[in-house]
């Protein structure tokens, strides 16, 4: 009875760990990957016939430049540098300074000031999301047979029901709706007293999976459930939007096992968090092999922002941190990686920005982009698979009409051309613009060694300058913005700033409402999840507007 006791213990970790349930139901664990195949009327070892590859969009959050192996950091990435190493790397390669902003831009080719999401990101108390107007990336590919599924943080608004990831072009979703939450049970307080569950199973809370399972691996577990139960013949996309790096700064025990010797307690967590996600995506690359979507996928790897150097993460050597314009904010990890690419272990050196996937993996889907679609996205496939020049020559990192002002900002600042009190930043070609208060502007030193916090970096530390409101930095050669070039280039200076006004001209109102307290989850049975419902009266009084319309056109028929 003992060894049958300890045989099932066992039998149920591989289950919670491995998510093989799942696969033996379908008979398609270990060695029944052909049987069931064929039971499906497939061939066995035949891979899939369709031109159009199977796209892997894998998003880590918060993930800073340096805590890659093959950027130098201690922390160790086997997966994610193998990937990246048979190839190709992006070192040019741009996201926005924080979540929301990241994953719009991602989802709809977009710039923010042209969907209203320009400040900030999205609250969870906030009557906010994507606007509905704005077609994404899962719709388009769902226009040419394409499956569409997420696992992972949303983060795109959920007030109505509209808003939710199944709406908004995906069929199915498992992950969570807001931008953080405990990695074990899913619970999210954006203030005292208003706390809620959160994570979800298509349109519901998905209480059935709330094992207490890290968040990281039950999301691994998910996306190895949806390929094994897909027919590899026809295309999927997937995108898995990883909670890792994120705060709270949580992982299981044996993670931390090679990290003992870093001090800093933040760091040492952060390093166990990042090893368990790059586990993770091996999980997922084994998976992609074995199920047969391997030899025609595409896995593109990214970081939403810059890393957090308060919360574990690092950006050195560059500038700022997460939710600044500074290089460190907005100059991502990123890497493609797929047996279809030409120049496979090369590294791309061309301009990339997070809004050029939208119409890249549109057009490698054989999808079609509709003329009246303004994008702000290129299609730069030739660019990272045959190493062609970037159609891309400029981008607009941000304009926020309404974060804080800078004190000294004026239009004589900005020669009449841009009011320098307002934050803002481009990059056009060599040449990147920042101006009002561009955030947090230090360079932080790696953290790995020390818990003396901000007095290790204090000599990196920055004394803002009386007025300044301006900086103008070559970066290609100045990666690390420590030459500020503002006084002595004043035409380069009034030429990004005429390119500032001109995308200004096509900015749609700032969405950023004030809180709802029809939000608060005890509202809700305990859970975070739509609560905008339109007013009855509204409704009735619309019914009533519609029916008076009706009535006038049948009298001017009748006049007729």
């Amino acid at each position: 009875m003992g060894v049958v006791g300890v045989l099932a213990g066992l039998s149920v970790l591989s289950i919670l760990t491995y998510g093989y349930l799942a696969w033996d139901s379908l008979g398609l664990g270990p060695g029944g990957t052909e049987a069931a195949r064929a039971g499906m009327g497939e061939e066995p070892g035949v891979s899939s016939p369709s031109s159009q590859p199977h796209i892997i969009f894998i998003l880590a959050d918060d993930q800073g430049f340096r805590d890659v192996g093959y950027h130098g950091s201690e922390i160790r990435t086997p997966t994610l540098d193998k990937l990246a190493a048979e190839g190709v790397k992006l070192e040019n390669y741009y996201v926005q300074p924080m979540c929301t902003p990241s994953r719009s831009q991602f989802i709809t080719g977009k710039y923010q000031i042209h969907t209203g999401l320009q400040h900030s990101i999205i609250r969870p108390s906030q009557p906010n999301c994507l606007p509905l107007d704005n077609i994404t990336l899962p719709q388009k590919l769902k226009e040419v047979g394409y499956s569409t599924h997420m696992v992972g943080k949303w983060h795109l608004g959920f007030y109505r029901r509209e808003c939710m990831p199944t709406q908004r072009g995906f069929d199915t979703f498992f992950g969570s709706l807001l931008g953080s939450g405990d990695y074990y049970t899913h619970f999210k307080c954006d203030s005292p007293g208003i706390c809620g569950y959160d994570l979800y199973e298509n349109d519901s809370a998905a209480w059935d999976h709330d094992s207490g399972i890290y968040s990281t691996q039950m999301y691994t577990q998910k996306v190895q459930q949806i390929l094994a139960s897909h027919n590899p013949r026809k295309p999927i996309f997937l995108y898995i939007a990883y909670q890792a790096v994120h705060s709270p700064l949580q992982a299981p025990g044996k993670y931390f096992e090679h990290y003992r010797s870093i001090n800093n307690i933040n760091r040492r967590r952060y390093a166990a968090m990042l090893a368990c996600l790059d586990e993770a995506i091996n999980n997922v690359t084994l998976a992609l092999k074995q199920y047969g979507y391997y030899e025609n996928s595409i896995i593109i790897y990214s970081s939403d922002n810059g890393g957090q150097p308060m919360a574990g993460g690092s950006n050195w050597p560059l500038r700022g941190s997460k939710g600044t314009y500074w290089e460190g904010g907005i100059r991502a990890v990123g890497f493609v990686h797929s047996p279809l690419l030409k120049n496979k272990g090369s590294v791309c050196k061309e301009l990339v920005h997070i809004t050029d996937w939208f119409p890249t993996l549109i057009t490698l889907a054989e999808g079609q982009i509709d003329e009246d679609i303004q994008l702000d996205g290129y299609d730069i496939w030739e660019t990272i698979s045959e190493g062609r020049r970037s159609p891309r020559i400029d981008i607009l990192h941000n304009i926020d009409p309404i974060y804080t002002k800078a004190k000294n900002g004026s239009w004589a600042a900005g020669y009449g051309i841009w009011n320098t009190a307002i934050q803002s930043a481009i990059r056009v070609n060599h040449w990147k613009l920042l101006t009002g208060n561009p955030g947090y502007s230090d360079w932080v030193p790696p953290q790995a060694f020390s818990n003396a916090g901000p007095n290790r970096w204090h000599n990196e530390r920055i004394s803002w300058s009386a007025g300044k409101t301006v900086w103008l930095f070559n970066i290609t050669a100045d990666p690390y913005e420590r030459v500020d070039l503002s006084t002595r280039y004043p035409d380069v200076v009034k030429h990004l700033l005429r390119r500032l006004s001109q995308f200004n001209k096509t900015a749609v109102p700032v969405r950023y409402p004030p809180k709802d307290p029809r939000s608060n989850p005890k509202l809700n049975g305990g859970v975070w999840g739509p609560w905008f419902k339109e007013d009855e009266k509204k409704k009735k009084a619309d019914k009533r507007k519609g029916v008076n319309k009706q009535k006038k056109n049948k009298n001017k028929k009748k006049t007729n």
